[in-house]
């Protein structure tokens, strides 16, 4: 089974992909280290691909899927696979089919965005040893320290509640719009995200099945 894996900034949608690739035995995709690769291994494309990279420019969306489909043509992927990041938009949908690349469902793991500003805006990172902590479910026995190193935990730039706002936003005006569009093809399934992250596994398994 191909498929596409849609969530906001997180939402969890990339363990839910590591779950499901290990449960089917199949490849999760990523765009980015699939570029990476692609670059790396000197491929017509991967080098298309650098020419753009090394400009600092976007690397064009036919590029990209011309990339793609060197990747799922692999072994690997022959009983399906998962996309996780792409598309990120409707032109970038709309492109994936014209090249003929069958998608046959998408899975949205919906989760509302105060509960995701809580959740990220609740991680804590150790500056030592790097272990991640939060402040409500998982936190530090002496607050600010870290149980393991004993250094600092701080808050990345990134989990700072107005920046994982100005995610969502992008997300929302750019990505959101997918869901209508796979909807409208009848491939949509929305898993609703759960605090439980072994629950909400359930469920997406339980949505690839069904």
């Amino acid at each position: 089974m191909n498929m596409i894996f849609l969530g906001a900034p997180g939402a969890g949608k990339g363990t839910q992909a590591e779950v499901v690739c290990k449960e089917l035995n199949i490849p999760a995709i990523s765009t980015g280290n699939m570029l990476r690769e692609a670059v790396k291994n000197g491929t017509a494309a991967g080098l298309a691909a650098k020419d753009y990279m090394d400009k600092g420019e976007l690397v064009p969306d036919e590029v990209v899927i011309g990339i793609l489909k060197d990747r799922i043509a692999r072994d690997d992927a022959k009983n399906g696979f998962i996309l996780d990041g792409f598309p990120r938009t409707v032109a970038q949908a709309e492109a994936l089919e014209k090249m003929g690349v069958r998608i046959d469902k998408v899975i949205e793991i919906d989760v509302p965005d105060d509960a995701i500003t809580a959740r990220m805006s609740g991680r804590r990172v150790c500056e030592g040893c790097g272990n991640s902590y939060h402040i409500k479910f998982k936190p530090t026995k002496v607050e600010g320290i870290c149980d393991a190193c004993g250094a600092k935990v701080v808050q990345r730039i990134d989990d700072k509640p107005e920046t994982v706002q100005a995610r969502l936003k992008t997300y929302h005006e750019k990505t959101a719009p997918l869901k209508d569009y796979y909807l409208s093809r009848g491939k949509l399934v929305t898993v609703q995200g759960q605090n439980e992250i072994a629950e909400t596994s359930r469920l997406t398994l339980a949505a690839i099945k069904g």
